[in-house]
Formats: structure tokens, sequence, C-alpha cells
């Protein structure tokens, strides 16, 4: 009985996709459309209509003569980000770690993920009073965020834009920028002065500083950055902060294939 209920909470077009692109991926070459359907158990009209949205959306695609069918570059694509995910992740750690240690705060690595802000790696601060975010979905955060400005700063400003008009500008506090002037002022201070900042915009009571993780090509590969109650938030402790971060940032840069000494690290304010 419980078994039939699982089964009946599978969403059947889905799994009739899925069935698609694993026959798709074991294929020696290209499948007609009516070997798909006898490989998956599909009539030839229900396996056409899924396979032409999978075309669609580039999960397949059609060899030159309209008659085979191959797995799309979508496929590879998210194949491929998902590699360069784990491999930043695994590069990244040793620093992290270490930034850790010394900024005394949490430390969050992040990227872009389509239209979400996602935090790819976490590490908790070791003091006793700390910020506990584990949980939190950073999602609809970018705004809001130092991590998140961090890294809309270099985007294209049509690339901003169509981000702010998917995702909007949620106020999660009082001191969140919901205009998109101000957020634009906002990002134009980050790019200036190389650190963007979260002051209490974001959580009640919780500051962060971040900034951007480069590749060799100046390319944005995501941010890094510490979060910690607004009570330490005096100058001194966030220009440390600041310190720690430019280090960490000029050490992960040489291993991501810039030289030494030429990394493409901010000032500090």
């Amino acid at each position: 009985m419980k078994q039939a209920a699982r089964d009946n909470r599978k969403i059947q077009s889905v799994a009739r996709a899925l069935d698609i692109l694993e026959v798709l991926s074991n294929a020696p070459g290209e499948l007609a459309l009516n070997e798909i359907a006898v490989m998956t158990g599909l009539n030839v009209s229900t396996c056409h209509h899924i396979v032409q949205t999978l075309l669609d959306r580039g999960y397949v695609s059609q060899a030159q003569r309209g008659r085979g069918y191959t797995l799309g570059s979508r496929v590879v694509e998210l194949s491929s980000h998902s590699a360069r995910q784990f491999t930043l992740v695994d590069v990244a750690m040793p620093e992290l770690k270490r930034l850790n240690q010394i900024a005394g705060e949490n430390v969050h690595l992040a990227v872009m993920q389509g239209n979400d802000l996602v935090v790819l790696a976490e590490l908790g601060s070791p003091r006793v009073v700390r910020v506990v975010t584990e949980g939190i979905s950073y999602a609809s955060a970018a705004h809001a965020t130092a991590i998140g400005k961090a890294i809309l700063a270099w985007l294209p400003d049509q690339e901003v834009v169509r981000l702010l008009e998917k995702r909007g500008q949620t106020k999660f506090t009082e001191n969140t920028i919901t205009e998109r002037q101000g957020l634009i002022e906002a990002l134009r201070l980050v790019r200036r002065y190389g650190f963007a900042l979260d002051n209490e915009e974001f959580l009640p009571g919780v500051m962060s500083v971040g900034t951007a993780l480069r590749d060799y090509s100046g390319t944005v590969l995501g941010s890094l950055g510490c979060t910690f109650p607004h009570e330490r938030g005096s100058e001194d402790h966030l220009e440390g902060l600041k310190v720690a971060i430019k280090d960490c940032v000029g050490s992960l840069a040489t291993k991501f294939g810039r030289p030494a000494g030429k990394a493409d690290v901010p000032n500090l304010v």
C-alpha cells in the first residue's frame, strides 16, 4: 500500500521525459522517433510531444535530415556546470577554512545559478556569539546580500535588469534596497571600492562583507564573504575582514590560473 502511494506521487510526464533522456544517453548513435517509442514503451504520438518539448529546451538534438535524435547540448552544459561547481568548492575549500580561522566569522562561497543566488559552501563562526544561517535560502536575495551584490556588480547591465525582473527586490528588512535605481547605485560603489556590504539588509541584526571571485580571464566565478552579528560591525573589525578576504581572493586567484601578484583583487575602502 505504501509503495502504491509513492508510485501515485510520481509525475508521469516527467518520468517519461527522463526515460527518453536515459534511452538517448545509452544509444550508440541517433535514434528514430519510433525507436525511442518502442524502447520507452510509449505510443508514438506521446513520445513525439515529449521529444518536441525536450527539443525546444535543448535537451534533445535532431539530426540535420530530421530523422534521428540525440542528447542535446543543454545536457552537456548542465553536466559541465555541475562539474565546475564541485571543482570550485574543492579548490577553494582550503582557503575558505583559512579565512574562517583568521576572520573568526561565518564564511560563504556563492554563485548565481540561473536566476538564483546559491551558497555552495558555508563555514560557521567558531565564536560563541555567531550568526546561524543553516537552512536559509538565498535564492531571491542577491540584491540584499554582500555575496549577491558582489556578483551582480560585475554582470552586464541588461543581465542585472533581467534578474531583477525575474526575481524582484524582496523587502527582507527595513534596510533592504527595494528600488532599482538605489541598487544600481549600490552596485556602482561595489565596483568602485571592490567590496559589497550588507548592513542588516537580509537578516535583522546581521552584517556581511563580500567580494567577487574571478578566474584567470577576469570572469566572475562567484563570490565569497563573511557574515557576522551587527554588534561586531565596528570599523576596525570590518577593515580586518576586508584584509582577510582580499588575501583569500588573492590566493585563490593564483589557483585559477592568474599569475601571482597580478590577481584582480579589490582595493580597500
